[in-house]
């Protein structure tokens, strides 16, 4: 034993001399400082067929390999799984190790022409070995992923099986699938809860991958390790997602689906992408540690390989989402997308940040940020929207319009999710100032929205109509903006404003209405007003009660849709005409020929006056809320 020891040790002295000597004197100098280091380096045995090579430097080598190639050759030409047996498992990985603790020990001397020819051999054999030990690998995987169980605090008499998976019924929305028992795959189920973590194979088994993987790595097969470790990972992590209801499909087939289906999907994806990022993904990463543990360029490249299939389909659907239609009504969804992402981010930071998966993680931030690109979009479409909307027609008694109704409900809408389109709208603040936060962009919808309603109010023929329809209009953008989050958007100066504006619609309303009315009577209110005769006080009488019954024939039908307004509104429009009225009658009464019974020049009292009124402002013109 020890004369082998010395031959390898003296081969390996000869093989350096070789190697690093340029010409024949450099070679006999490294010989000579050989010699001086050691009494077992002398330059007899050093010389000794340095060009030919040394048989006996060959024999031990050749006698490990004829032992090794009996030992691993009766385990690769096996019919049963290796790992059938623990003990046969156990001998198989003892001589796979000296083989590749021989190829190392002997890499060194490959110049020697008997040496190499050995080490071909021993490569050749490694190579068997470990085809045989990629297949237990498999072997391993399909076989372990029968029988799991979850990792998380269970209460008393839970039992861990019930909260993701179900493998006691085939049929089931969960459990195995697939098409025969050597092909069935543990698939998740649906659930809310996400403090939970898949162990999907046994630590028994976890711990032979790990040994096994230790020998493919060491004999520099990591890629075909790392290959057939992630394709049945992957394999159980697809259909997983799958069964949480999420469709397989390409960015041009989401843009052709009805909307109504997208919905369906982009709530189904929600669902997917917190399970995968928190329980399932989390699962493979501590899967991928475990069997690979003390290699984690294998692990981040075996994750990496399992995960980017499932990653890049659920990154493709939010990617679709941002690049779609602008459409106003998809504001919502797109905003549930935009969350759902921006809340994963720490688990795509944590699980991501390898220099494997880094172009996941960088990927899934591109798209959160395009998804704020499209929501700021889709603001700028409603703008489109509200200066597009043509005036082509009245409402009838100057009630709400449509676009009216529709911003304002739409924004209201919007500003539950306030933080979120606070945080969309300050991402652009770097391109375009302060302009680009919310509340100015809330400002200048109103402003638009405003606008808008005034140039339609100018195709009413009746100046007080038109002002009854700003009127309502603005007092339902008013009770919108009020006591809302898109009140504290605004702000108080900005509904104070508004306020005033409602109050000025009022007064150019009665203006434009009544004031002409009352003004027939109020004509009488000169110095001559003493010296009018009873005829000329009946004319201005029976003109004042045609004005009168014109007005509230005409504004029967118009309408006003706030209660609060609307009472507001009659006695305001009372009180200042019964004024006028009641003085006028007074001097009526005051004039001779009148004679003992004036009444029965009068065909409305004071209150009949109030009570026709009060009648007004009740028309079908408008919507309601």
């Amino acid at each position: 034993m020890a004369e082998h020891g010395e031959e390898k040790l003296l081969a390996v002295a000869r093989h350096i001399a070789k190697t690093l000597g340029h010409n024949d004197s450099t070679a006999d100098d490294i010989l000579q400082i050989f010699s001086n280091f050691d009494g077992r380096f002398s330059r007899d045995k050093l010389s000794e067929k340095m060009g030919d090579g040394d048989p006996r430097s060959c024999a031990a080598l050749e006698h490990s390999l004829k032992s090794l190639d009996r030992q691993i050759s009766q385990y690769v030409a096996a019919d049963q799984p290796i790992w059938a047996d623990s003990a046969d498992a156990g001998a198989f990985l003892d001589a796979v190790d000296a083989l590749i603790a021989t190829l190392r020990e002997w890499n060194p001397m490959t110049g020697e022409k008997s040496v190499a020819a050995c080490l071909d051999r021993a490569e050749d054999l490694l190579q068997q070995a470990m085809f045989r030990v990629e297949d237990e690998f498999r072997s391993l995987m399909e076989r372990g992923g029968e029988s799991f169980e979850l990792s998380r605090p269970l209460g008393a008499g839970e039992s861990a099986g019930k909260y993701l998976f179900d493998s006691e019924d085939e049929d089931d929305e969960g459990g195995m699938i697939g098409c025969g028992e050597d092909h069935q795959i543990p698939v998740a189920h649906p659930l809310s809860d996400f403090d939970i973590l898949i162990d999907a194979l046994p630590s028994v088994t976890i711990n032979d991958l790990h040994d096994i993987a230790k020998r493919m790595v060491a004999a520099g097969f990591v890629k075909e390790c790392s290959h057939v470790y992630s394709s049945c990972r992957r394999e159980f992590l697809e259909e997983s997602i799958s069964r949480l209801g999420l469709q397989k499909l390409s960015i041009e087939e989401i843009h052709k689906m009805a909307w109504c289906d997208i919905e369906d999907q982009i709530e189904r994806w929600t669902k997917a992408a917190t399970v995968a990022l928190r329980i399932l993904f989390p699962s493979e990463r501590r899967l991928c540690d475990r069997v690979f543990f003390g290699f984690s360029s294998a692990a981040n490249l075996s994750f990496m390989e399992v995960c980017r299939g499932s990653t890049i389909q659920l990154l493709n659907f939010a990617d679709a989402i941002a690049i779609g239609s602008r459409s106003p009504e998809r504001l919502f969804k797109v905003l549930d997308v935009f969350e759902t992402l921006r809340d994963l981010m720490p688990e795509f930071e944590a699980l991501f940040s390898d220099p494997y998966c880094l172009i996941l993680r960088n990927e899934a931030i591109a798209i959160w940020r395009r998804l704020g690109e499209a929501i700021r979009a889709i603001f700028m479409e409603l703008e489109n929207l509200i200066r597009r909307d043509p005036a082509k027609s009245e409402v009838p008694g100057g009630g709400l319009h449509p676009i009216t109704r529709y911003v304002m409900n739409y924004l209201r809408a919007a500003c539950r999710s306030r933080q979120t389109l606070e945080q969309v709208f300050n991402e652009s603040m770097d391109d375009r100032a302060s302009s680009s936060s919310l509340s100015v962009q809330m400002a200048w919808i109103m402003e638009l929205l405003e606008s808008n309603l005034e140039v339609k109010s100018r195709i009413y023929r009746e100046p007080a109509l038109s002002f009854v329809f700003m009127m309502n209009n603005a007092k339902y953008i008013f009770s919108k903006v009020r006591d809302s989050e898109l009140g504290l958007l605004l702000g108080d100066d900005w509904i104070r404003k508004h306020s005033a504006k409602i109050r000025q619609y009022q007064v150019n309303y009665q203006r434009s209405s009544w004031n002409r009315v009352s003004a027939v009577l109020k004509a009488d209110n000169t110095s001559l007003a003493q010296n009018l005769s009873l005829t000329a006080m009946r004319e201005k009488l029976k003109s004042f009660e045609r004005h009168f019954d014109e007005t509230c024939r005409t504004q029967s039908a118009w309408f006003i849709f706030d209660e609060q307004l609307r009472e507001e509104l009659r006695i305001s429009v009372t009180e200042n005409l019964s004024q006028v009225y009641r003085s006028f009658l007074g001097r009526l009464q005051n004039v001779p020929e009148a004679g003992k019974h004036p009444e029965k020049l009068i065909k409305y009292t004071v209150e009949e006056i109030g009570a026709r009124i009060n009648g007004l402002f009740q028309g079908s013109g408008g919507g309601r809320k």
